[in-house]
């Protein structure tokens, strides 16, 4: 393959390639030298969340309007043909995070626990803590759901909640847009705009002004940073000015979107792209609504990025710290007859990337140049052994993915030379993966169904040409790179001999609001696991009361459904309506298998 990066002068439209090869060389698997204190770079780590293509600068939406996306990717190198390791946020989180591919962990589907599947792998902040004595510090969601408390040293919120999520203001009542067509139905696919101000609507906002106070201060250790932005996830409520950029009568349909695009794909593609999501939002007339939800979270997440981007141009470590962006998976609006997430397409599995690294850096001295894109393949893997060969840290052994340094070091190594790698997206059954290489793309299916495309000429992925004897060769090619073992997704593990012995049958006592106030938690003894389960008719919302009294909101149970939750004796839990009438709570006060909330909590 011949390497392709190009610089630019500017990224707010789809990239013209200038012609020139980007140098590369092939990644050095090596132990490095730690640098001295002084030198050792900062690392900003930022996520976004359920965010595909549609930015300026990767021309995705037409109408998308990112000028702080666009603005860091032209200060630094944007990667156009980068996925993720998994098309949902946990597998794909937890492999970005460890550096191990999904096959090899066993790590494929949101609803595994990363630390049953991973219990001794660190995250990158702890391994560079403990290896080059790096402050672990960040914000919002960086892992799925929760915060995993022992990789930190300082987070917000307050890591030992295990909550990644501040305060957020939501509608006084639900669904605002999407009725709910049934149980199947995620409670969260809604939107609307929220009548409050960036700041008077918390979340990712608090999160942004956390990490800028790290950002605005001088550190006498250096710091990996995270910041977790949660928009554009669903639901797509935030502040009305983000609705009101985008009129409803102007709003254009995905330009992915093809009626009948199904025929020509293998059973489990036909079996995986029509859901009862895209159905039920065409039949209540919500289509060009829920793109205007989802672009107006995007532009919220951009004016939530400006704010980190301006605090640290604006501060004391502007000129040592790396920058990073990346997005855990992508986003179907339609495409495929797809509504969310899960599938191997382009749609799901492309994300944004961009980093940016200063002069000075000793593995890179010249630092990124201003407006290189790169069009190779790169999965978002490659980031734990990239960053540590930015940083001059010894490399982690168990790395399932090459640094992407070389691509990164525009014209310091020998001109011409191959980037010989392809980039492997995990679906969520072992044997089920997509390949993306400098023009094709490449679906496998467990069952032995394959859906091959040349992006050049099809890049939304229309035409599936696996059948097409013009493209055996090329078909044959990709099969060969594909991987050929796959982990066994793990069982839950048993119980450790002294974790404490729970009755799955025992039921926490439900006290009602009118009966008493709730008091403060005070937790004691070894975590165990519990699930609330909510009888009600009407969505709840259940939040741990912390220690000194304070509602800590954790999930909306919707009717007739339930939630695990890690919990400890001596924690209280309040139950609340979406509008945050309460409605009782429970004092766990015995090591039972669940609480509970009453059909007629409610009446």
């Amino acid at each position: 393959m011949i390497q392709r990066c190009y610089l630019t002068v500017t990224c707010l439209l789809f990239v013209l390639a200038c012609g020139t090869s980007c140098a590369a060389q092939a990644p050095a698997q090596r132990v490095a030298a730690a640098p001295a204190p002084d030198t050792r770079p900062n690392i900003l780590f930022i996520a976004v969340d359920d965010l595909n293509d549609w930015i300026g600068c990767l021309g995705g939406h037409p109408q998308s309007v990112t000028p702080n996306f666009d603005r860091l990717a032209a200060s630094g190198v944007l990667f156009t043909n980068a996925h993720c390791p998994a098309p949902s946020c946990n597998p794909s989180r937890s492999a970005i995070m460890t550096g191990i591919a999904p096959n090899v962990s066993g790590m494929y589907r949101n609803q595994q626990d990363m630390r049953h599947v991973l219990p001794d792998a660190p995250i990158m902040p702890r391994y560079f803590a403990d290896r080059a004595g790096y402050n672990a510090i960040g914000s919002g969601k960086m892992l799925h759901y929760f915060i995993d408390a022992p990789s930190w040293d300082d987070y917000y919120p307050d890591k030992e909640t295990e909550n990644p999520f501040p305060p957020t203001m939501q509608p006084p009542s639900r669904p605002v847009s999407l009725p709910r067509a049934g149980d199947w139905q995620y409670y969260e696919t809604d939107w609307g705009p929220i009548d409050a101000t960036d700041e008077e609507y918390g979340g990712d906002y608090r999160v942004t002004q956390w990490v800028g106070d790290q950002l605005g201060r001088e550190h006498d250790q250096p710091f990996f940073l995270c910041c977790g932005l949660y928009r554009p996830h669903e639901p797509w409520f935030v502040p009305v000015a983000h609705f009101d950029a985008f009129p409803i009568e102007d709003i254009q349909l995905p330009p992915g979107y093809l009626a009948d695009d199904l025929a020509d794909l293998p059973a489990e593609g036909q079996r995986l792209g029509p859901n009862r999501y895209f159905d039920h939002i065409q039949n209540e007339g919500q289509w060009k609504q829920g793109v205007q939800g989802y672009l107006a979270s995007i532009r919220y997440a951009d004016a939530m990025l400006g704010h980190v981007l301006d605090a640290l141009d604006n501060g004391p470590n502007a000129d040592n710290t790396i920058v990073v962006l990346w997005s855990d998976h992508g986003w179907h609006l339609g495409e495929k007859e797809h509504w969310q997430k899960y599938t191997g397409w382009r749609a799901c599995t492309r994300v944004p990337l961009m980093v940016r690294v200063p002069a000075g850096i000793s593995t890179l001295a010249t630092g990124t140049a201003a407006g290189t894109v790169c069009d190779e393949p790169v999965s978002l893997l490659s980031l734990f052994p990239t960053l540590t060969e930015l940083a001059g840290i010894e490399h982690k052994d168990d790395n399932d993915a090459p640094s992407i340094v070389p691509l990164l070091r525009y014209g310091a190594a020998s001109a011409g030379e191959p980037w010989d790698h392809v980039a492997v997206t995990y679906l969520d059954r072992p044997g089920s993966y997509s390949i993306s290489d400098n023009d094709y793309r490449y679906i496998h299916y467990a069952d032995g169904g394959e859906e091959l495309y040349y992006i050049p000429d099809d890049p939304y992925e229309w035409n599936n040409l696996a059948d097409n004897p013009e493209h055996a060769g090329r078909l044959a090619a990709l099969r060969a790179m594909g991987p050929t073992e796959f982990a066994p997704m793990p069982p839950e593990p048993e119980p450790a001999a002294d974790a404490p012995e729970i009755d799955p049958d025992a039921t926490l006592t439900f006290i009602p609001a009118t009966r008493e106030d709730p008091p403060a938690s005070e937790p004691e003894g070894e975590p165990f696991r519990i699930r609330f389960i909510n009888r009600t008719d009407i969505p709840v919302v259940m939040h741990w009361i912390d220690r000194d009294g304070v509602l800590q909101p954790y999930a909306t149970i919707p009717p007739g459904r339930q939630q695990r939750q890690s919990t400890r004796i001596g924690a209280a839990w309040q139950i609340q309506t979406e509008d945050g009438t309460p409605l009782g709570h429970f004092v766990v006060d015995a090591h039972a298998g669940q609480a509970v909330v009453p059909a007629d909590a409610n009446e």
